[in-house]
């Protein structure tokens, strides 16, 4: 109610008990009750709840980059047998010095045999170079004296390549050394071919026989 609006109801409630009560306890009473209303400040507004503005920022989102993975990890793969890994494997790659002489052990030694007995054979090298009583590189240990067969000395014969024999030599020997298939011989350090017996496999635990191979560590 606005102080005008108050003012002239008060001045009506006096003309009011005025005129209905010349006298009396009552007409004093509301007399009064009006005089009051007159005097009376004004009541204050309440005031207006304005809601506070929002106010919206624009903020690039941007997620944090997987922490890059080690050199030394084995790469993951999702191949359902060790032939689709072997397809899956890029054979046209540049090759270190170190992987051909790994391939080409698998290529010499092992090429007619089914692809677990090559992974055998190459997983042998590979664990040869972590074993203290070997050379520590991969044409190390194949140029060993007396180990591989194959071997003219110290040099590998010339590899055909270029044929389907030397590029799944190839890709078994990359799958070896990057850790990439389990071998059914894992761990095995030393090996022979099924047609002979040496007299130290007597000492060597077994560990399988892979086609024409026998694996012991």
């Amino acid at each position: 109610m606005s102080r005008k609006t108050a003012t002239i109801a008060a001045i009506a409630s006096l003309a009011v008990a005025t005129t209905m009560f010349p006298s009396g306890r009552n007409a004093a009473a509301l007399a009064q009750a009006a005089q009051e209303q007159l005097t009376a400040p004004a009541p204050v507004a309440a005031p207006e709840l304005v809601p506070e503005t929002i106010e919206y920022v624009a903020r690039e989102v941007v997620q944090p980059l997987p922490a890059p993975a080690r050199a030394d990890a084995p790469v993951l793969t999702e191949a359902g047998s060790l032939h689709e890994l072997v397809r899956m494997i890029d054979t046209d790659a540049p090759m270190s010095a170190e992987l051909r002489c790994l391939a080409g052990a698998v290529y010499f030694e092992a090429r007619g045999e089914e692809l677990a007995g090559q992974l055998a054979v190459a997983q042998v090298i590979v664990n040869r170079t972590e074993d203290g009583r070997f050379p520590r590189s991969y044409c190390g240990v194949v140029a060993q004296p007396g180990q591989f067969s194959f071997m003219r000395g110290s040099r590998m014969p010339r590899v055909p390549e270029g044929t389907a024999a030397w590029d799944r030599a190839v890709a078994v020997a990359q799958i070896a050394d990057k850790g990439l298939w389990e071998s059914e011989a894992e761990g095995a350090v030393f090996f022979h071919a099924s047609r002979v017996r040496p007299g130290w496999s007597r000492t060597k635990t077994r560990l399988a026989q892979i086609d024409t191979h026998i694996f012991y560590r």
